[in-house]
């Protein structure tokens, strides 16, 4: 068991070097307990992990576990089929987030999923169980986002940093959706006090908002959309 769990080790180190990432960022990037895999790589420790351990780390790593006969690998020939445990399916919510000046929704709920590579995924710093898809309603943020965009939300990325600004920047807010008093928006926030927040848009037809940040609720930062050409 020991030489299992050193070769383990390897296998491991090998893959974070090859994703160009580290076991910290990992386990806190897919909720995996302190230590679990820098356990498995730490010379000193390597006694190897139980096997409900090896399939949460090999899910992280976007590795194949794989125990039965030897299988053949395939021709150049043969055609190549997705593995489908290589993709993470996403909720796609039935909520629009407002790009204007906020939409009523009700009790939200899953319409739809759509699929995404894990490999992707880790490579932004999302885990699936965090990520979530819903559409933009309104024109506030374009040229960014589009009316109709499909946007991937992190929600467990909800604090929004307070952070003094000049003028002179020429840093871009990170874009949110959020909740501001009740009603869904996306837009870009910046938090110059504690208790104060700015909501931003792209459209230069909207004014930004000041508001109190009591009064906002973060659902989570957004990291990715998608537009779909009409022409």
């Amino acid at each position: 068991m020991e030489d299992l769990g050193k070769q383990f080790g390897h296998i491991v180190e090998e893959r974070l070097r090859a994703l160009k990432t580290n076991a910290f960022a990992v386990e806190k990037a897919f909720g995996l307990p302190p230590d679990a895999i820098r356990n498995v790589v730490r010379s000193e420790k390597r006694s190897g992990p139980t096997l409900s351990r090896v399939q949460e780390i090999c899910t992280a790593l976007d590795l194949e576990i794989y125990i039965g006969p030897r299988r053949e690998l395939a021709s150049d020939h043969e055609p190549q089929v997705a593995d489908i445990e290589q993709f993470a399916k996403v909720p796609v919510h039935a909520a629009f987030l407002a790009a204007g000046n906020g939409s009523e929704n009700g009790t939200e709920h899953i319409i739809d999923f759509l699929a995404f590579r894990r490999d992707w995924l880790r490579r932004i710093g999302v885990a699936p169980c965090n990520a979530a898809l819903a559409k933009v309603d309104g024109d506030s943020m374009q040229p960014s986002i589009w009316n109709g965009d499909l946007v991937m939300i992190d929600r467990s990325k909800r604090e929004v940093p307070v952070r003094q600004r000049s003028v002179e920047t020429k840093f871009r807010s990170p874009v949110y959706a959020l909740l501001d008093d009740g009603r869904a928006k996306v837009k870009r926030i910046e938090r110059p006090q504690e208790n104060q927040v700015i909501l931003l848009s792209d459209n230069p037809d909207y004014a930004p908002q000041v508001v109190s940040a009591s009064q906002v609720e973060i659902i989570g930062k957004v990291v990715w959309w998608g537009h779909t050409s009409k022409d």
